[in-house]
């Protein structure tokens, strides 16, 4: 029998004189971590299964349960990390390409915790967002530069089409199939009841979820799985994936058992086959190639949806953000690095693309530069973990940003980064019908109510510390940002001053 080299990351700790051998956590583990033993009448866990997913320590009746660290470690080296040797021992011994889940988990640098806000004092006022007027609403979508008025001096609308949100945050791109059925419909309702969108991934989109078209985003990506005209027209906005941040420069994959059921119908793929998802739309190869896309699909759908293009951060992005504001796409979405998604190679993951923060500041100040920015609108993900996170974003240049990690979290998520196994124990990764029931709809969708209204109320305060009373007056307000702990290059990047200049 072949050697195990590997020794388990985590252990379950069970506190025996509390364990009262009910059995939940046996159970509640879709990995068989937990097996009662009958002849000793005692629990036992093997380690080595567990995906510390925090299911049995949340359920146990007892609080019999914890997770640690197991503390095993190799002989210290500074270049061959314990993790580096445990990722050659899985490769040696299966020969296959490692896949991660969930954003970066590599200790670079967090932009967004090296700025701080301004806050006002007594020539600039603060304003009390509970007695005062606070505007949080925004419009995605290309402005027109100039003002025109009619004969009568009357404004004349000659906006092109807008998304109108009722606060600056939208859910991110998460495909029916990497996700539950349960999860997406938690989306669909707290983004109808918040005044926001939801992003259906390139997953296409159930039957059942079509009634909240008008909160919906709807995505064209390489495989072009599920898309079809009644698809096209559903949505209010449609957006062409051309990369994403966790794996910029490469495709998607969905394995086939997780095409069943309802998930092969709504690809419309038969089931058991992979959906794979080309690296590159094999239709596009230039700015010119990606403009004939845009206005196809404006053309499918009677010029009555807006057409963003997801692009993700990489060194080069400025130029190709320039290239899209003049493709005729009404909104860019960039796409940081710390973006999550349910499997990834874990090289891509961990060393390709860029910060979302420096990637937004950069793209900003080019379309600035090159007097387009009125051209499109950006909004910026891969990463945003609070109300602050969406504050320093927007100053940096945004419109507003794709919430996702965040977004599961939400719903239950305990980032035990084993997505690609399908085995999640809190219903949202998985297709398991005993394992999707977890998540209850009804509940879901109000945490993730709850999670954005306390952000929008936090972006309230935040802004009227700083003596703004609207997004738009935020927007690309880089005064208001000052670093700390940065570099001269970072600084020039990020188009801020240092604390105390």
């Amino acid at each position: 029998m072949a050697i195990n080299f590997l020794y388990p990351e985590y252990e379950v700790i069970r506190d025996d004189d509390r364990c009262t051998a009910c059995r939940v956590c046996e159970r509640q583990c879709a990995n068989g971590a937990h097996e009662f033993v009958s002849d000793t009448g005692k629990l036992f866990c093997d380690d080595a299964k567990c995906v510390t997913c925090h299911r049995c320590v949340s359920l146990c009746p007892v609080r019999a349960l914890k997770i640690s660290r197991s503390g095993n470690v190799y002989k210290h080296s500074a270049n061959w990390s314990g993790k580096i040797i445990d990722e050659i021992y899985k490769q040696a011994g299966s020969g296959g390409v490692l896949l991660s889940s969930m954003g970066n988990p590599e200790d670079y640098p967090v932009y967004f915790d090296k700025m701080l806000v301004n806050a006002s004092q007594v020539t600039n006022p603060s304003i009390d967002p509970l007695r005062e007027p606070m505007e949080t609403k925004v419009f995605l979508g290309a402005k027109q530069q100039e003002i025109e008025r009619d004969a009568a001096g009357r404004l004349v609308n000659n906006l092109p089409l807008q998304l109108p949100l009722s606060m600056p945050m939208m859910f991110s791109a998460m495909s029916y199939g990497s996700i539950s059925y349960n999860a997406h419909e938690s989306l669909a309702r707290a983004a109808e009841e918040l005044g926001i969108l939801y992003n259906t991934g390139e997953g296409g989109l159930h039957k059942d979820l079509y009634g909240y078209g008008s909160n919906t985003i709807v995505q064209v990506a390489s495989g072009r799985f599920g898309i079809h005209p009644e698809y096209l027209n559903s949505g209010a906005a449609i957006e062409i994936k051309m990369g994403q941040g966790a794996k910029p420069g490469i495709g998607g994959h969905l394995p086939g058992t997780k095409i069943i059921g309802d998930i092969a119908v709504t690809r419309m793929i038969p089931e058991g086959s992979d959906a794979i998802s080309p690296a590159p739309h094999h239709d596009i190869y230039s700015i010119e190639d990606l403009r004939q896309l845009v206005y196809s699909l404006k053309e499918a759908t009677n010029y009555q949806k807006p057409v963003i293009v997801k692009i993700a951060a990489v060194h080069n992005v400025t130029a190709i953000a320039s290239g899209i504001a003049r493709s005729g796409a009404d909104i860019i979405a960039l796409d940081g690095f710390r973006g999550g998604t349910g499997a990834a190679p874990t090289r891509i993951r961990d060393h390709v693309g860029i910060p979302i923060e420096l990637a937004l500041a950069s793209v900003d100040q080019r379309l600035r530069d090159e007097g387009i920015r009125d051209n499109v609108s950006i909004i910026a993900g891969g990463g945003i973990r609070s109300s602050a996170d969406i504050v320093k974003a927007i100053a940096l240049g945004a419109d507003c940003v794709y919430i996702a990690t965040a977004a599961l979290l939400a719903l239950g998520c305990h980032l035990c980064r084993s997505c690609h196994a399908g085995k999640c124990n809190w219903g949202i990764a998985t297709q398991a019908p005993e394992l999707v029931k977890r998540l209850d709809p009804d509940i879901g969708y109000k945490r993730l109510v709850n999670l954005m209204t306390a952000w929008k109320h936090e972006i309230k305060e935040m802004m009227g510390g700083m003596g703004i009373n609207s997004i738009e007056a935020l927007k690309g307000n880089r005064l208001m940002l000052r670093g700390i702990g940065l570099n001269e290059k970072e600084l020039a990047i990020l188009g801020i001053k240092h604390a105390g200049e």
